[in-house]
C-alpha cells in the first residue's frame, strides 16, 4: 500500500502547510471557534487520511462560508496521529493542540491512539470527537469524548450477519493484538456463535504482534481447520497476510476485512488477487455531490472516501455546538453536544447555515448527519449508523454495494 501512504502524506502535509501559511496572516481572536485535528498523516492508517482531512476543511469552509461560529471564523489546526506503533506522535500533537487553545479536537483514526491521549485531552475540558473510533472500550469512556463512528457493537453485528447470510459455518479470524482488532473480534465471535456458527480460529490468545512482518506460520494455523470463512481484522498487516492467503489456494471469495483495511490495493497485488472478497465500513457512502464537494478542497483528488463524511459531520457537530452554547471553551461545547445531534429532540436541519439560522431564531434543532449516524446517546456514541457493504472488483479495489443499518443496544 505505498501509494496510499503517499497519497496521505501529500495531501495531510500540503493542507497542513497551506494553514500554517494562513495562521500566519490572521490573528486569532480569544473568543473564535479554534478547532484542532488529530487525524493520520503518517503510520499504517495514513491511507484515511486525505479523507478525513478534506471532511474537516469542507465543514470549515462552509461553516465560514455561513458567517462561522458567534459571527467569527473558525480556525482550524491540523496535526499528524499516526499509529499505536508510534504513540510519540500523537502524545506530541496533543500538546501542540492543548497548548494551542483549541476547543474540540477531531480524531484520532486509531482507537488505539484515542486510548493513548483520551486522558490528556479530557483533562485539559477539550471535546474529543472522533470519525472512526470503533473500540467498544471508548463507550462512555469521559463526558469529553464523542464519536460519529459506531462501535464494534454496530460493525461487529452487521459483518457477522454478512456472514451468516452468506452460508458460513466455520470461521477463522487473523487479528492482530490491538484493542480495535480484539474488540471487533470479540463481538464477531459472539454473534456468529449464537447465530449457529463457530470461530474455529482466532479466539482469545491467537492474536498476532502487530509488528509481525513473516505471516507464514499465522496463515498456516489460521487455515489449518479449512475454514469456510477467514475474516483479516488488521491495518498495513494484510498486505502481508494476503499473499500468503492466496498462495496456500484460499479463495479471495471468503476472504472478509473490515474497516481497518478495506482499501484500495490496486497498486498492491497482481488484478484478480482479491476479486470477490468483501468488506465493511461504517459510514454512509458519501453521493456524488459530496464527492465532488469534498474534492473540491482536497489537494489531491481522492481516491477513498472513508470516514470524510463523518469527519464531516464532526466538525459541523463541535461548530453548532459551541454556537448554541454562546462560548467556543471546551466545556460548553462538551454541554451542548448531545443537544445539537438530536439527543432532546428539536428540529431537524440538514447543513450548517440551516442550523445556524435556526439556533440564531431560538429554535433546537437536531442535525442530520450526512454519514448517517444517529444523535448521541448516553454513552456519547451515535444511537444508530450505517455499515457500508463493499464487494472487491477485478481490480483490486472495494466497490460499496449496499448500506446496512443498525442500532446501538448501548444505550
Amino acid at each position: 500500500m505505498a501509494r496510499w501512504n503517499t497519497i496521505a502524506r501529500g495531501s495531510a502535509l500540503a493542507a497542513v502547510a497551506a494553514l500554517a501559511l494562513a495562521a500566519c496572516s490572521t490573528s486569532s481572536d480569544a473568543s473564535s471557534l479554534k478547532i484542532g485535528t488529530l487525524l493520520p498523516v503518517t503510520g499504517s492508517l495514513a491511507y484515511l487520511g486525505p479523507p478525513e482531512i478534506a471532511g474537516v476543511d469542507l465543514a470549515i469552509k462552509e461553516i465560514n462560508e455561513a458567517g462561522g461560529v458567534l459571527d467569527k471564523p473558525v480556525e482550524v489546526v491540523h496535526t499528524d496521529s499516526s499509529d499505536a506503533d508510534n504513540p510519540t506522535v500523537a502524545s506530541a500533537s496533543v500538546d501542540k493542540l492543548i497548548s494551542d487553545g483549541v476547543g474540540a479536537i477531531v480524531g484520532a483514526a486509531s482507537s488505539a491512539v484515542s486510548l493513548n491521549v483520551v486522558d490528556n485531552i479530557t483533562n485539559a475540558s477539550i471535546v474529543q470527537i472522533s470519525p472512526a473510533n470503533t473500540s467498544t472500550a471508548l463507550s462512555g469512556y469521559s463526558p469529553f469524548y464523542f464519536r460519529v463512528a459506531p462501535p464494534d457493537t454496530i460493525q461487529g453485528d452487521v459483518m457477522s450477519k454478512l456472514l451468516l447470510e452468506d452460508g458460513k459455518k466455520n470461521i477463522s479470524v487473523l487479528a492482530f493484538n490491538d484493542d480495535y482488532a480484539t474488540s471487533l473480534r470479540d463481538v464477531i465471535q459472539k454473534t456468529v456463535e449464537a447465530g449457529g456458527a463457530k470461530l474455529i480460529y482466532g479466539k482469545a490468545g491467537d492474536e498476532f504482534d502487530p509488528k509481525e512482518n513473516n505471516f507464514d506460520s499465522i496463515v498456516d494455523n489460521a487455515l489449518a481447520g479449512n475454514p469456510d470463512a477467514l475474516v483479516i481484522i488488521a491495518f498495513d498487516q494484510t498486505k502481508g497476510i494476503v499473499p500468503k492467503v492466496i498462495a496456500a489456494g484460499y479463495p479471495a471469495s471468503n476472504i472478509y476485512m473490515v474497516d481497518g483495511n478495506t482499501a484500495d490495493y490496486s497498486d498492491t497485488f497482481d488484478p484478480g488477487t482479491l476479486e470477490g472478497a468483501k468488506g465493511t465500513i461504517p459510514g454512509a457512502f458519501p453521493d456524488q455531490g459530496l464527492q465532488d464537494r469534498l474534492n473540491s478542497v482536497a489537494p489531491k483528488k481522492l481516491t477513498s472516501f472513508a470516514y470524510g463524511p463523518e469527519s464531516y459531520d464532526s466538525t459541523i457537530l463541535v461548530a453548532l455546538a459551541a454556537q448554541r452554547g454562546g462560548k467556543t471553551d471546551g466545556k460548553t461545547i462538551q454541554e451542548n453536544m448531545a443537544a445539537v445531534s438530536g439527543s432532546t429532540g428539536g428540529d431537524a436541519c440538514a447543513s450548517y447555515a440551516d442550523c445556524l439560522a435556526m439556533l440564531k431564531d431560538g429554535k433546537e434543532i437536531a442535525y442530520t448527519t450526512v454519514a448517517g449516524s444517529g444523535a448521541f446517546n448516553s454513552k456519547n456514541d451515535p444511537s444508530s449508523a450505517f455499515i457500508g457493504i463493499f464487494v472487491y472488483d477485478g481490480n483490486n479495489v472495494p466497490q460499496w454495494t449496499k448500506a446496512v443499518e443498525g442500532q446501538n443496544e448501548q444505550k
